[in-house]
């Protein structure tokens, strides 16, 4: 099936392209919070408390990284490959599947206001990462990544983990999802002509296949988006055999075929605002 490359254009309202991007860009399979019938309840067990800070006002943040087997563990990574993949360009490119909860104000030890942020890993992950200081700060990159992501906020690299304190406040139940679902959504065509995304510039882009040998798993793009501040102002739209992204307004355009068939209900998107990359990971069918 190939995609309409029109469907980019859809003029929607600001409240209807928010609510398709925190879907399309904070999604892992099975973990984005819901309440949505196909969502379960979960209590997750606390499991280590980071403090750091919002920036650039400085007001103290906590991070609850708990822990639940209800959540799936990412794939084999070993510490060998971990480094690696610290030393490359783009560290955000391995997913860690993660529930990411509201925001709620508490008091800390000096009797002060903060706000906390909970993050439900997978619990024989958190384990792992107990056991090797390297994985632990891993984990803490990527959670305050995605919660930099989902809320739009920046947080401070200098972090520390309490010694003596697993969760900041109580502990809540959270949704997450027991069944996949369409991570892009079709958008209704324009009307007027989308003649102009063709005369847009083409973003630069790499398409990688994973595992690099054997039967491809994964076809994985990254995206270089310079001077695409928010997710905002990006429409993309994932077809069995094609990938079609414009970035708002008037920025770039690209509208790639590639040799493989890939689920499209199961492909994940994320665009890290800093290193402004977009990363598009699709499970592979069949090439």
């Amino acid at each position: 099936m190939m995609t309409d490359s029109s469907l980019l254009n859809s003029e929607l309202d600001l409240q209807q392209q928010e609510e398709l991007y925190q879907q399309l860009l904070l999604q892992t399979i099975g973990q984005i919070n819901s309440e949505s019938p196909d969502s379960k309840v979960i209590r997750p067990e606390p499991g280590m408390c980071v403090k750091t800070f919002s920036e650039p006002s400085k007001e103290k943040a906590f991070i609850n990284v708990c822990q639940s087997n209800s959540v799936p563990p990412p794939p084999e990574l070993s510490r060998e490959k971990l480094v690696e993949l610290l030393q490359s360009d783009d560290p955000s490119g391995f997913r860690v599947p993660m529930s990411l909860g509201e925001p709620h104000t508490e008091i800390d030890n000096s009797s002060q206001g903060c706000t906390a942020y909970d993050v439900v890993i997978n619990q024989d992950f958190f384990q792992k990462c107990q056991k090797d200081p390297l994985f632990q700060q891993f984990v803490i990159l990527v959670s305050v990544e995605g919660l930099e992501n989902k809320y739009n906020l920046e947080l401070s690299r200098e972090w520390k983990v309490l010694k003596n304190r697993k969760f900041l406040g109580s502990i809540s139940e959270q949704n997450i999802r027991t069944k996949s679902r369409p991570v892009i959504e079709e958008l209704q065509p324009p009307e007027k002509s989308p003649a102009t995304t063709k005369s847009l510039p083409r973003p630069e882009f790499t398409l990688i296949v994973e595992p690099p040998a054997g039967d491809p798993e994964y076809l994985i793009a990254e995206i270089k988006l310079p001077g695409v501040g928010s997710s905002r102002s990006l429409v993309l739209d994932v077809g069995e055999d094609r990938l079609v992204l414009t970035a708002r307004p008037s920025l770039f355009h690209l509208d790639i075929f590639h040799p493989f068939l890939v689920d499209q209900e199961n492909s994940v998107a994320q665009y890290n605002s800093s290193t402004q990359i977009l990363t598009v990971t699709m499970p592979v069918v069949s090439s």
